[in-house]
């Protein structure tokens, strides 16, 4: 018996997740996530699915990013029926994350002259099929075919999937890995009971600067963008990427290292996000975290925040006059309220507009990070005077030398035949591959879309096109 792993997204680029795995009698898709930057496929995101969505007996998501969640009531639509599984907090934060794409999606959809990918009713119908799994607890989800969740640190209830087939044959996908140590999350949990994984490779060929040296230089940005006078723009992604910006401007604040100037969150989406947070942190946070959280209450709040749920409320920002911080979505800049205050102030040379996160390529945050004289927002071209800062080190992932930490210590068993490598730009895939091989003696594979691999106890062999 044997399983076999293709690859429809996530292969060659870093958003898109959607992989197929097939048992001796089951199917499961792992995610089932949307591209995103502005070289995306269209055909990726409104063209049919490349299988069978009837034939397929359940859906595992790893994390609630969009990337790994934002075509699954497309899939529910076309037909699929099956149950759909995830952590706790992951069902929360997904249903968040889907109510707030389906309008976005259907303007995006409009604008390309394409149908909209899904409606309201797609996404009750999603949630009708949702059954929550907790870490480290085996369960059955397809014939044949069980799956066991693990932490993988990476945002708030993210998971590895471990599959196991009726002989005892076992793959595993991670999703994405963790930055560990982060301030908030458990560390990422290595999968040592696999034949074969496939993992992620986001930041396969960059290093992060270590925390303390991030924290200081966010501190001494911060800092003198104020002293400058101006508004400081941080476009940040609503899931992980704000709640960490407020739990460090929390602290700045607390311990006098920064002087207090009024702080917007003018996100509708990340202030509900912060409020998942807090409802399961005291349960799904690292051991520090919750104790903290015990303590103060609220690890986001400080007494010169406001949110800003309501357009008037939002509008009321550039009323205000002095140095304010805003942080808003999108986190690449490609859409959301972050646009608006961009348009307004980045044509000021006063403003400085900091980078936390992943930009993909051709989105509005990647052109700015790579010195672009103009960005176009909302169908603007807007010049570029304001002081732009990449702040390294931020990003929810793993960066290269984590990630192989995090083979070496899936491989200490010495079970896995092989290690795949996805959910990464090319060269970056390439590059981690390659120190998998040269560092552990493994060997790694970089899949490409469409391709099925076939994994038993004994091998690991791609599967010839005639067989497929």
């Amino acid at each position: 018996m044997a399983f076999r792993l293709t690859s429809y997204g996530g292969a060659g680029k870093v958003t898109g997740s959607n992989f197929l795995v097939e048992g001796s009698r089951g199917k499961v898709l792992v995610d089932c996530g949307i591209e995103q930057g502005a070289d995306f496929c269209e055909e990726c995101v409104y063209g049919p699915f490349p299988y069978d969505v009837a034939k397929i007996d359940a859906l595992v998501v790893t994390h609630a990013h969009l990337d790994h969640v934002g075509r699954i009531p497309k899939l529910v639509k076309d037909g699929f029926c099956g149950k759909i599984y995830m952590t706790l907090p992951t069902r929360d934060l997904a249903e968040l994350i889907l109510r707030d794409s389906v309008e976005i999606l259907g303007q995006d959809a409009q604008r390309k002259g394409h149908e909209p990918l899904y409606g309201a009713k797609d996404v009750d119908a999603t949630f009708a099929l949702i059954e929550t799994l907790d870490y480290h607890t085996e369960k059955d989800v397809a014939p044949g075919i069980s799956v066991l969740l693990r932490n993988t640190g990476h945002i708030l209830g993210s998971a590895s999937a471990r599959f196991r087939d009726e002989d005892g044959t076992t793959i595993a996908l991670t999703g994405d890995i963790g930055n560990s140590p982060s301030p908030l999350l458990p560390d990422w949990e290595p999968v040592t009971d696999a034949d074969a994984f496939l993992m992620e490779s986001v930041y396969g060929d960059r290093l992060h600067p270590p925390h303390e040296e991030r924290v200081e230089r966010l501190r001494d940005t911060l800092k003198a963008a104020i002293e400058r006078g101006g508004t400081i723009l941080i476009p940040a992604f609503s899931l992980e990427r704000t709640q960490l910006m407020l739990y460090e401007l929390s602290n700045f604040f607390s311990q006098g290292d920064l002087p207090r100037v009024p702080v917007f969150l003018d996100s509708p989406l990340a202030i509900h996000v912060t409020e998942v947070y807090e409802k399961y942190g005291a349960t799904y946070f690292k051991p520090a975290a919750e104790a903290e959280m015990r303590q103060e209450h609220s690890l986001f709040e400080f007494p010169f925040l406001k949110k800003t749920l309501h357009p008037e409320e939002s509008a009321a920002i550039g009323k205000v006059s002095g140095p304010k911080i805003i942080i808003a979505g999108a986190g690449m800049s490609h859409g959301g309220r972050i646009g608006r205050w961009e348009a307004r102030y980045l044509p000021e040379s006063s403003t400085t507009l900091i980078i936390v996160g992943y930009q993909a390529p051709g989105s509005p945050g990647r052109r700015m990070a790579e010195g672009a004289a103009t960005v176009r927002l909302n169908g603007e071209d807007i010049p570029l005077k304001a002081k732009v800062v990449i702040l390294e080190g931020w990003s929810a992932h793993a960066d290269r030398d984590e990630l192989l930490s995090f083979a070496e210590k899936s491989l200490a068993g010495k079970r896995a035949k092989a290690v795949f490598v996805g959910l990464g730009e090319p060269a970056a895939e390439r590059f981690l591959a390659q120190r998998i091989h040269d560092y552990l003696g493994t060997r790694a594979i970089v899949p490409e879309v469409g391709e099925a691999w076939e994994v038993t106890k004994e091998s690991v062999q791609k599967v010839s096109l005639k067989s497929a």
